[in-house]
Protein backbone atom coordinates (compact mmCIF):
# COMPACT_ATOMS: atom_id res chain seq x y z
CA UNK A 1 0.00 0.00 0.00
CA UNK A 2 1.47 3.79 -0.93
CA UNK A 3 2.59 5.67 1.81
CA UNK A 4 -0.22 8.28 1.00
CA UNK A 5 -3.26 5.72 1.67
CA UNK A 6 -2.10 6.84 5.50
CA UNK A 7 -2.82 10.25 6.01
CA UNK A 8 -1.30 11.88 9.15
CA UNK A 9 -3.71 12.16 12.46
CA UNK A 10 -3.28 15.95 12.70
CA UNK A 11 -4.64 18.04 10.90
CA UNK A 12 -3.31 21.52 9.84
CA UNK A 13 -5.49 23.09 11.91
CA UNK A 14 -4.47 20.72 15.13
CA UNK A 15 -0.52 21.05 14.29
CA UNK A 16 -1.32 25.01 14.49
CA UNK A 17 -2.72 24.59 17.97
CA UNK A 18 -0.09 22.40 19.31
CA UNK A 19 2.22 25.13 17.83
CA UNK A 20 0.50 27.97 19.33
CA UNK A 21 0.31 26.19 22.75
CA UNK A 22 4.22 25.01 22.53
CA UNK A 23 5.06 29.22 21.11
CA UNK A 24 2.98 30.92 24.33
CA UNK A 25 3.20 27.87 26.96
CA UNK A 26 6.58 25.80 26.29
CA UNK A 27 5.68 22.62 27.12
CA UNK A 28 3.00 20.09 25.96
CA UNK A 29 1.34 19.15 27.76
CA UNK A 30 1.10 20.54 31.11
CA UNK A 31 1.10 17.40 33.19
CA UNK A 32 3.99 19.46 35.90
CA UNK A 33 1.27 22.00 36.10
CA UNK A 34 -1.07 20.62 37.73
CA UNK A 35 -1.13 21.01 42.31
CA UNK A 36 1.30 18.04 43.24
CA UNK A 37 -1.42 16.22 45.68
CA UNK A 38 -3.98 16.33 43.15
CA UNK A 39 -4.52 13.26 40.41
CA UNK A 40 -2.77 12.08 38.01
CA UNK A 41 0.18 14.62 38.99
CA UNK A 42 0.91 12.83 42.55
CA UNK A 43 0.51 9.29 40.33
CA UNK A 44 3.71 7.85 39.16
CA UNK A 45 3.73 5.49 35.82
CA UNK A 46 6.00 2.74 36.73
CA UNK A 47 8.34 2.04 33.99
CA UNK A 48 10.89 -0.76 33.19
CA UNK A 49 13.83 -0.19 31.46
CA UNK A 50 14.00 -2.80 28.55
CA UNK A 51 18.03 -2.66 27.03
CA UNK A 52 20.77 -0.65 29.17
CA UNK A 53 22.82 1.22 26.48
CA UNK A 54 23.70 4.73 26.09
CA UNK A 55 20.33 6.21 25.44
CA UNK A 56 18.54 4.38 28.24
CA UNK A 57 21.20 5.39 30.98
CA UNK A 58 22.10 8.57 29.81
CA UNK A 59 19.29 10.18 28.29
CA UNK A 60 15.60 8.40 29.35
CA UNK A 61 16.53 6.80 33.12
CA UNK A 62 17.66 10.51 34.25
CA UNK A 63 14.66 12.09 32.30
CA UNK A 64 12.11 9.86 34.48
CA UNK A 65 13.88 10.68 37.29
CA UNK A 66 13.45 14.43 36.62
CA UNK A 67 10.13 14.17 36.03
CA UNK A 68 6.99 14.41 37.97
CA UNK A 69 4.88 11.58 36.89
CA UNK A 70 7.44 8.68 36.65
CA UNK A 71 9.32 6.12 38.56
CA UNK A 72 12.10 3.69 37.38
CA UNK A 73 10.83 0.60 39.12
CA UNK A 74 12.47 -2.75 36.99
CA UNK A 75 14.85 -3.47 34.29
CA UNK A 76 15.56 -5.81 31.61
CA UNK A 77 19.22 -6.65 30.68
CA UNK A 78 21.37 -9.13 29.27
CA UNK A 79 24.21 -8.39 32.00
CA UNK A 80 23.41 -8.52 35.55
CA UNK A 81 26.31 -6.70 36.89
CA UNK A 82 25.40 -3.75 35.18
CA UNK A 83 22.02 -4.07 35.51
CA UNK A 84 22.57 -4.50 39.21
CA UNK A 85 24.70 -1.20 39.34
CA UNK A 86 22.07 0.39 37.50
CA UNK A 87 19.29 -1.00 39.56
CA UNK A 88 21.69 0.89 42.85
CA UNK A 89 21.49 3.82 41.59
CA UNK A 90 17.95 4.05 40.96
CA UNK A 91 16.91 2.11 44.11
CA UNK A 92 15.05 -0.62 41.92
CA UNK A 93 14.94 -4.09 43.82
CA UNK A 94 16.93 -6.64 43.07
CA UNK A 95 13.99 -9.02 42.46
CA UNK A 96 12.45 -6.50 39.42
CA UNK A 97 15.58 -6.96 37.45
CA UNK A 98 15.09 -8.99 34.48
CA UNK A 99 16.75 -10.71 31.50
CA UNK A 100 15.71 -11.50 27.95
CA UNK A 101 15.12 -15.34 29.09
CA UNK A 102 12.64 -14.55 31.94
CA UNK A 103 10.99 -11.21 30.45
CA UNK A 104 7.63 -12.52 30.21
CA UNK A 105 7.68 -12.75 34.31
CA UNK A 106 7.01 -8.73 34.10
CA UNK A 107 3.35 -9.77 33.52
CA UNK A 108 3.42 -10.68 37.53
CA UNK A 109 5.19 -7.46 38.57
CA UNK A 110 2.09 -5.24 39.52
CA UNK A 111 4.76 -2.41 40.03
CA UNK A 112 5.43 -2.79 36.20
CA UNK A 113 2.80 0.02 34.32
CA UNK A 114 5.10 0.99 31.14
CA UNK A 115 7.88 -0.41 29.20
CA UNK A 116 10.78 1.93 27.42
CA UNK A 117 12.27 -0.24 24.41
CA UNK A 118 15.79 0.84 24.11
CA UNK A 119 17.07 -2.59 22.04
CA UNK A 120 18.85 -2.61 18.60
CA UNK A 121 16.30 -2.21 15.78
CA UNK A 122 15.57 -5.24 14.80
CA UNK A 123 14.43 -6.24 18.42
CA UNK A 124 11.79 -3.49 18.73
CA UNK A 125 9.05 -5.74 17.94
CA UNK A 126 9.29 -8.76 20.09
CA UNK A 127 10.07 -7.08 22.67
CA UNK A 128 6.96 -4.86 21.97
CA UNK A 129 4.57 -7.69 21.43
CA UNK A 130 5.69 -9.34 25.04
CA UNK A 131 5.06 -6.74 26.66
CA UNK A 132 1.46 -6.10 25.47
CA UNK A 133 0.61 -9.64 25.86
CA UNK A 134 2.02 -8.71 29.67
CA UNK A 135 -0.62 -6.19 29.94
CA UNK A 136 2.38 -3.20 29.80
CA UNK A 137 2.13 -0.30 27.65
CA UNK A 138 4.93 0.33 25.55
CA UNK A 139 7.52 3.39 24.39
CA UNK A 140 9.33 2.34 21.99
CA UNK A 141 12.40 4.10 20.10
CA UNK A 142 12.67 4.57 16.79
CA UNK A 143 12.94 3.51 13.98
CA UNK A 144 9.79 1.96 15.28
CA UNK A 145 10.90 -1.88 13.34
CA UNK A 146 12.84 -3.58 10.28
CA UNK A 147 9.61 -4.50 8.44
CA UNK A 148 6.75 -3.09 7.43
CA UNK A 149 5.08 -6.64 8.34
CA UNK A 150 6.81 -6.05 12.62
CA UNK A 151 5.08 -2.75 12.50
CA UNK A 152 1.59 -3.79 11.79
CA UNK A 153 1.96 -6.90 14.05
CA UNK A 154 3.33 -4.05 16.86
CA UNK A 155 0.47 -2.20 16.59
CA UNK A 156 -2.30 -5.51 16.65
CA UNK A 157 -0.78 -6.78 19.24
CA UNK A 158 -1.42 -3.47 21.67
CA UNK A 159 -4.24 -2.74 20.13
CA UNK A 160 -5.77 -6.45 20.86
CA UNK A 161 -4.23 -6.13 25.13
CA UNK A 162 -5.84 -2.58 25.12
CA UNK A 163 -2.57 -0.90 26.10
CA UNK A 164 -0.64 1.94 24.87
CA UNK A 165 1.81 2.40 21.63
CA UNK A 166 4.12 5.29 21.58
CA UNK A 167 6.80 5.50 19.19
CA UNK A 168 9.92 7.72 20.74
CA UNK A 169 9.52 10.78 18.40
CA UNK A 170 10.97 13.29 20.63
CA UNK A 171 11.28 16.19 18.20
CA UNK A 172 7.86 16.11 17.58
CA UNK A 173 7.36 17.21 21.33
CA UNK A 174 9.82 19.85 21.40
CA UNK A 175 9.11 23.35 22.00
CA UNK A 176 11.68 24.59 19.23
CA UNK A 177 10.32 22.06 16.45
CA UNK A 178 6.20 23.27 17.35
CA UNK A 179 7.14 27.28 17.03
CA UNK A 180 8.69 25.92 13.46
CA UNK A 181 5.12 24.02 12.41
CA UNK A 182 3.73 27.26 13.90
CA UNK A 183 5.36 29.49 11.89
CA UNK A 184 4.78 27.39 8.42
CA UNK A 185 0.59 27.33 9.48
CA UNK A 186 0.59 30.24 10.56
CA UNK A 187 1.94 31.78 6.94
CA UNK A 188 4.53 33.92 8.38
CA UNK A 189 7.08 32.22 5.83
CA UNK A 190 4.42 32.69 3.09
CA UNK A 191 3.86 29.47 0.65
CA UNK A 192 6.75 26.91 1.22
CA UNK A 193 8.71 25.56 -1.59
CA UNK A 194 11.20 23.46 -0.33
CA UNK A 195 13.16 21.81 2.23
CA UNK A 196 16.61 20.89 2.84
CA UNK A 197 17.49 18.43 5.39
CA UNK A 198 20.35 16.22 6.64
CA UNK A 199 21.71 14.41 10.02
CA UNK A 200 24.65 11.86 10.25
CA UNK A 201 28.34 11.54 12.05
CA UNK A 202 31.26 8.97 10.95
CA UNK A 203 30.29 6.05 12.80
CA UNK A 204 33.09 3.72 14.59
CA UNK A 205 33.45 0.56 13.35
CA UNK A 206 32.24 -2.88 15.76
CA UNK A 207 29.06 -0.60 16.29
CA UNK A 208 25.77 -2.65 16.45
CA UNK A 209 24.26 0.17 14.00
CA UNK A 210 26.49 -1.43 11.05
CA UNK A 211 25.18 -5.18 11.64
CA UNK A 212 22.11 -5.55 9.17
CA UNK A 213 20.52 -8.41 11.16
CA UNK A 214 20.36 -6.00 14.18
CA UNK A 215 19.84 -2.33 12.55
CA UNK A 216 17.92 -3.45 9.28
CA UNK A 217 19.59 -0.73 7.30
CA UNK A 218 22.42 2.01 7.48
CA UNK A 219 22.09 5.81 8.33
CA UNK A 220 18.71 6.10 7.00
CA UNK A 221 17.35 3.59 9.65
CA UNK A 222 19.28 5.67 12.34
CA UNK A 223 19.80 9.05 11.97
CA UNK A 224 18.17 9.69 8.72
CA UNK A 225 14.43 9.10 10.00
CA UNK A 226 15.13 12.11 11.43
CA UNK A 227 14.93 14.41 8.53
CA UNK A 228 12.07 11.99 6.98
CA UNK A 229 10.00 12.71 9.66
CA UNK A 230 10.52 16.68 10.03
CA UNK A 231 10.21 16.93 6.21
CA UNK A 232 6.63 15.10 7.50
CA UNK A 233 5.65 17.20 10.42
CA UNK A 234 6.59 20.40 8.68
CA UNK A 235 4.72 19.98 5.94
CA UNK A 236 1.64 18.51 7.17
CA UNK A 237 1.43 16.14 4.45
CA UNK A 238 2.56 12.77 3.23
CA UNK A 239 5.08 12.20 0.13
CA UNK A 240 4.44 10.69 -3.06
CA UNK A 241 6.86 10.69 -5.31
CA UNK A 242 10.24 8.89 -3.80
CA UNK A 243 13.91 9.22 -5.73
CA UNK A 244 16.40 8.10 -3.97
CA UNK A 245 20.28 6.59 -4.32
CA UNK A 246 22.65 5.07 -2.13
CA UNK A 247 26.61 4.96 -1.81
CA UNK A 248 29.63 3.32 -0.22
CA UNK A 249 32.29 5.54 -0.67
CA UNK A 250 35.10 4.20 2.39
CA UNK A 251 35.83 0.55 1.49
CA UNK A 252 37.41 0.51 4.92
CA UNK A 253 35.31 -3.14 6.62
CA UNK A 254 32.74 -0.92 7.71
CA UNK A 255 30.13 -0.98 5.78
CA UNK A 256 29.56 -4.43 4.20
CA UNK A 257 26.56 -5.05 5.69
CA UNK A 258 24.36 -1.82 5.48
CA UNK A 259 25.14 1.38 3.10
CA UNK A 260 26.84 4.39 4.16
CA UNK A 261 25.26 7.06 2.27
CA UNK A 262 21.37 7.87 1.52
CA UNK A 263 19.96 10.71 -0.25
CA UNK A 264 16.64 11.49 -1.40
CA UNK A 265 14.03 14.18 -2.85
CA UNK A 266 10.13 13.69 -2.03
CA UNK A 267 7.90 15.61 -3.49
CA UNK A 268 4.00 16.25 -1.62
CA UNK A 269 0.85 17.14 -2.39
CA UNK A 270 1.24 20.65 -2.44
CA UNK A 271 3.90 20.71 -4.70
CA UNK A 272 6.52 21.22 -1.81
CA UNK A 273 9.64 19.29 -3.10
CA UNK A 274 12.47 18.04 0.01
CA UNK A 275 16.01 17.14 -0.45
CA UNK A 276 17.37 14.89 2.54
CA UNK A 277 20.91 13.28 3.36
CA UNK A 278 22.03 10.86 5.79
CA UNK A 279 25.63 9.26 6.45
CA UNK A 280 28.04 7.08 8.35
CA UNK A 281 30.98 8.39 6.78
CA UNK A 282 31.15 12.59 7.89
CA UNK A 283 30.49 13.97 10.83
CA UNK A 284 28.90 17.75 11.28
CA UNK A 285 25.17 17.94 9.33
CA UNK A 286 22.60 18.31 11.37
CA UNK A 287 19.80 20.69 10.16
CA UNK A 288 17.01 21.32 8.40
CA UNK A 289 16.13 24.65 6.41
CA UNK A 290 12.82 25.56 5.00
CA UNK A 291 12.54 28.27 2.04
CA UNK A 292 9.23 30.25 2.17
CA UNK A 293 7.83 32.99 -0.24
CA UNK A 294 8.38 35.37 2.51
CA UNK A 295 11.14 34.22 3.98
CA UNK A 296 13.44 30.85 5.06
CA UNK A 297 13.75 29.40 8.54
CA UNK A 298 16.68 27.09 10.00
CA UNK A 299 17.36 25.16 12.70
CA UNK A 300 20.72 24.16 13.21
CA UNK A 301 21.27 21.76 14.98
CA UNK A 302 17.67 20.53 14.36
CA UNK A 303 18.26 16.72 16.14
CA UNK A 304 20.56 16.74 19.05
CA UNK A 305 19.28 15.94 22.65
CA UNK A 306 19.70 19.24 23.73
CA UNK A 307 20.79 22.98 22.16
CA UNK A 308 19.44 22.94 19.42
CA UNK A 309 18.54 27.04 17.94
CA UNK A 310 16.11 28.05 15.73
CA UNK A 311 16.61 31.14 13.27
CA UNK A 312 14.44 33.07 10.71
CA UNK A 313 14.53 35.56 8.56
CA UNK A 314 11.15 36.64 7.69
CA UNK A 315 9.90 39.83 5.90
CA UNK A 316 10.31 42.63 8.92
CA UNK A 317 11.28 39.95 11.14
CA UNK A 318 14.08 37.89 12.69
CA UNK A 319 14.02 35.51 15.02
CA UNK A 320 17.05 33.75 16.83
CA UNK A 321 16.35 31.54 19.20
CA UNK A 322 19.19 29.32 20.79
CA UNK A 323 17.42 26.34 22.98
CA UNK A 324 18.20 27.05 26.92
CA UNK A 325 17.15 23.49 28.17
CA UNK A 326 19.65 20.79 28.28
CA UNK A 327 18.98 17.49 27.99
CA UNK A 328 17.37 15.50 29.15
CA UNK A 329 14.73 17.67 29.08
CA UNK A 330 13.49 16.44 25.71
CA UNK A 331 13.40 12.78 27.54
CA UNK A 332 11.71 14.16 30.06
CA UNK A 333 8.47 16.16 28.31
CA UNK A 334 8.21 12.68 26.28
CA UNK A 335 7.63 10.58 29.23
CA UNK A 336 5.32 13.06 31.17
CA UNK A 337 3.61 12.83 27.80
CA UNK A 338 3.04 9.56 27.61
CA UNK A 339 2.04 9.43 31.24
CA UNK A 340 -0.60 11.56 30.40
CA UNK A 341 -1.88 9.34 27.45
CA UNK A 342 -2.18 6.27 29.98
CA UNK A 343 -3.96 7.82 32.49
CA UNK A 344 -6.37 9.57 30.34
CA UNK A 345 -6.79 7.03 27.85
CA UNK A 346 -6.20 8.73 24.58
CA UNK A 347 -3.94 7.69 22.00
CA UNK A 348 -0.63 9.72 21.69
CA UNK A 349 0.33 11.41 18.45
CA UNK A 350 3.19 9.89 17.85
CA UNK A 351 1.24 6.04 18.25
CA UNK A 352 2.17 2.91 15.88
CA UNK A 353 0.45 4.20 12.66
CA UNK A 354 3.53 7.13 12.89
CA UNK A 355 6.09 4.51 13.02
CA UNK A 356 4.38 2.26 10.38
CA UNK A 357 4.66 5.18 8.14
CA UNK A 358 7.91 6.32 8.16
CA UNK A 359 8.40 2.25 8.12
CA UNK A 360 7.07 2.39 4.89
CA UNK A 361 8.64 5.35 3.62
CA UNK A 362 12.05 4.09 4.38
CA UNK A 363 11.10 0.75 2.44
CA UNK A 364 10.14 2.94 -0.83
CA UNK A 365 13.64 4.91 0.05
CA UNK A 366 15.67 1.87 -0.26
CA UNK A 367 13.70 0.52 -3.23
CA UNK A 368 14.09 3.40 -5.16
CA UNK A 369 17.49 3.39 -4.46
CA UNK A 370 17.86 -0.38 -5.27
CA UNK A 371 18.73 -1.55 -2.01
CA UNK A 372 16.23 -4.50 -0.75
CA UNK A 373 13.01 -2.69 0.87
CA UNK A 374 12.20 -3.40 4.47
Amino acid sequence: MAAEDFPMKLSRRDFSRLGAMAAFAGVLPKVESQNADSEPAARKLRWCIVGLGRISMDHFMPAVELSKTGKLTALVSGHREKAEKQAAQYNVPSPSIYSYDNYDEIRQNKEIDAVYIALPNSMHAEYTIRAAKAGKHVLCEKPMATSVADCKAMIEACRKAHVKLMIAYRCQYNPLHLKAIELIRSGALGQVQAIESAFGFNIKAGEWRLNKKLAGGGPLMDVGIYSLNASRYLTGEEPGDIKANSSIIDHDGRFDEVEENDSWTMEFPSGIVASCNTTYGANGANYFKVHGSKGTMQMDPAFNYDGMHLTAQLDGQTIDEPEAEQDPRDFTRQADYFADCVWSNREPKTDGEEGLRDTMLMSQIYQSAGLRGL
